[in-house]
């Protein structure tokens, strides 16, 4: 088994792979041989250092504006050759701030559409290598999160995106599947994990009584990349310690 996940000469990009989730699904290809890509907002790598959740150590990294779909199209990046493509690039807003029109927009922007543009612009090399497809979504998708409409939708159009794209790409040899973490400690889910009143109701609601970390999302990543999950596709698996079982 040891060997299906030897990522040894294989490019990976992590979309959002600057830090929190995608960073810790990074980090794990780079530890099973990948050379491995990422992007973030910020304008370069030394601009991420000492933020919590954010370990760019072997990571080549570039900036890219994912709300910007022009900016994805435009976007040279520094390989002809990719493997697996993993996005995780995602956003919130609170404050009710997504019952506007302009904040539903900027998160689908970021959380859905960039997915779509990001998917279409690697389809070519991810067709040529026989490729996997790795997008990240949330378990909001499959319940309400009542403070935030665009989050919640935009998740739920991720899922069915890797539906989607499985089902039209696996005649291109592409495997696409997701994972729907849980909550997890990152910098995006503070609101909760900051406060402990919030946290200690969340922990209640899991059956394993604890938050998710970024390599628990990782190992599940390598597994989906790797031949063990070769007949696996258009699947989304929460990653959740059982929070959606009750």
């Amino acid at each position: 088994m040891q060997g299906e996940l030897d990522f040894s000469g294989r490019n990976v990009l992590v979309v959002g792979g600057s830090s929190g989730i995608g960073n810790g699904i990074a980090q794990a290809f780079l530890g099973h041989g990948a050379r491995v890509h990422v992007c973030g907002t910020r304008a370069s790598a030394a601009d991420y250092a000492g933020t919590a959740g954010s370990d760019l150590a072997g990571l080549s990294y570039t900036q890219l504006d994912v709300s910007d779909i022009g900016a994805i199209e435009s976007w040279v990046p520094p390989f002809e050759r990719l493997d697996v493509l993993v996005l995780s690039q995602g956003m919130v807003l609170y404050g009710r701030r997504e019952y506007t029109n302009a904040g539903f927009a900027q998160v689908l922007d970021v959380n859905l559409n960039s997915l779509m543009a990001c998917s279409i612009k690697f389809h070519p090399m991810l067709k040529a290598s026989g490729g996997s497809l790795i997008i990240i979504s949330s378990t909001a998708a499959f319940q309400s999160t009542r403070g935030n409409p665009a989050y919640n939708a935009s998740k739920a159009g991720a899922v069915g995106l890797v539906r989607t794209l499985g089902d039209a790409w696996a005649r291109d040899g592409i495997r696409v599947n997701g994972i729907a973490p849980g909550l997890v400690a990152t910098k995006m889910t503070e609101v909760t994990t900051a406060n402990p009143e919030r946290l200690a109701g969340t922990l209640k609601a899991i059956p394993m009584g604890r938050l998710g970390t970024p390599q628990d999302m990782a190992g599940v990543a390598l597994f989906l990349a790797s031949p063990l999950a070769a007949y696996v596709v258009g699947q989304s698996i929460p990653v959740d310690g059982g929070l959606l079982l009750p």
